[in-house]
């Protein structure tokens, strides 16, 4: 496998004076429907050449962000009565408020001496006329596009109170080929479709990647001289290293949340079973016994149960046991089957696939004692949820019906079921895998 170096640049925040009075504009996410603010961002002021450019492909990035989480309505840049210097003085709330913008995002880039870029942002709530944040941000120019997804973090989180999840990336599995000659690789990127990378060399089938909390790490499974095992990929080094030494079909990996273990299945005489290992000693422990089809393990957020699907009681339902395999428990209960259980990063759902009753597929959510299920996309074939690192937005892949075949594309959705948008990659894409928030 080609060797990969990845870096991330240093960072260094600065906290700007903020204003002493509260500002009024939020929104409230907890509510089914939710109409979009009004939000202007004009471009960063810059100088001249290069700061002018950032300027510009910032706000950009930032309002795009913004945007696609659905609770952000960008207004309408042809419209601005107010120049990028002025703004930099005071800006003209009425000239604003004449285009029903309620938040305003005012922006400066300077070049700095040892050619880093000083990134300063303020967010002002137009109707109050009062600065509601302002943070400035010190990074190398190529790291502009990162600081752009920081500072619509800064902003979502100011207005909606809940953390952002624009600075993090996405691993998947890049498809390209014919169907019966089908090349599957891992590959990573932002979370809005950019920095788009390829991971492994495509000489062996790759499935199912999943993110360490650390970052560090990719655990997956690749099918290498016809076996099926379970590797670790280290992002920063592009080292593989399997996950143990089986004499049977590892599969369908992912980490604990300290990051210390892997859970996964292990096939045997025609059934699976859950095991845990120790990244340290390489300990491994059985969870679950018998014939059955057990697998898709997923960790609850504080490490103290696991939820996956197992056809144990006659058909595929989802089960919940605590993280040494005792206290398991049926979940499930609705029409039909049950797959892929994945436990939001907030604790309150598990996301799940299931068939319809129309014969498609649909991607749904219930609470961890099986409770409160519902439906937020139904779709031919939807499958492998995974959750953005705030518990708000979930990924997953979907095909549809088309004269050339079914051809696999990421799609984000918001947890009300509202704001489906496909995310763009240069090739079909499978099984994505949410990243935490970047260090």
């Amino acid at each position: 496998m080609k060797k990969i170096l990845w870096t991330f640049a240093f960072l260094l925040l600065v906290a700007l004076p903020l204003a002493g009075a509260r500002a009024d504009v939020k929104v409230d996410i907890t509510r089914g429907v939710v109409e979009p603010i009004p939000i202007a961002l004009p471009a960063f002021f810059g100088g001249t050449g290069n700061e002018a450019q950032y300027g510009k492909d910032i706000a950009q990035v930032v309002s795009n962000d913004l945007v696609r989480s659905g609770l952000f309505a960008a207004v309408d840049p042809r419209g601005f009565l107010q120049d990028n210097n002025s703004l930099m003085v005071q800006p003209r709330f009425a000239d604003w408020r004449v285009l029903n913008t309620q938040a305003l995002v005012v922006g400066r880039i300077e070049q700095q001496a040892d050619g880093r870029l000083k990134v300063e942002f303020r967010l002002w709530d137009v109707f109050a006329e009062q600065q509601m944040t302002g943070v400035a941000y010190f990074t190398i120019p190529s790291n502009w596009r990162r600081v752009a997804h920081i500072v619509a973090d800064a902003i979502y989180k100011r207005i909606t109170g809940e953390d952002g999840y624009f600075d993090t990336r996405i691993v998947y599995i890049s498809e390209a080929g014919p169907a019966d000659k089908r090349i599957k690789r891992l590959a990573i990127m932002d979370q809005d479709g950019e920095n788009n990378r390829i991971l492994s060399d495509g000489r062996a089938l790759v499935l199912t990647p999943r993110f360490s909390p650390t970052m560090q790490q990719i655990t997956y499974m690749a099918y290498y001289n016809n076996r099926p095992r379970v590797y670790l990929f280290n992002i920063d080094t592009g080292a593989q290293t399997v996950l143990g030494d089986f004499d049977h079909m590892t599969f369908a990996p992912r980490f604990s949340p300290d990051g210390q273990h892997v859970v996964f299945s292990l096939a045997e005489n025609g059934g699976s079973n859950i095991f845990t290992m120790d990244l340290h000693s390489h300990h491994v422990q059985q969870l679950t016994s018998g014939s059955a089809i057990s697998t898709g393990p997923c960790y609850s957020p504080d490490g103290q149960y696991i939820t996956f699907e197992s056809d144990r009681g006659g058909s595929q339902q989802i089960y919940v046991m605590r993280a040494n395999g005792s206290d398991m428990q049926r979940i499930s209960f609705g029409h039909g089957s049950y797959g892929t259980p994945v436990w939001s990063p907030r604790g309150d759902l598990i996301a799940f696939t299931k068939p319809s009753y129309s014969g498609n597929f649909y991607i749904g959510v219930m609470r961890p004692d099986g409770t409160g299920e519902r439906e937020l996309t139904e779709a031919w074939h939807v499958e492998g949820p995974t959750w953005a690192p705030n518990g708000r937005v979930l990924m997953f892949f979907k095909e549809d019906r088309s004269a050339t075949g079914a051809h696999p594309h990421l799609v984000s959705i918001d947890l009300t079921g509202n704001n489906e948008r496909q995310i763009p990659t240069p090739t079909d894409a499978s099984d994505p895998a949410w990243s935490p928030l970047l260090p």
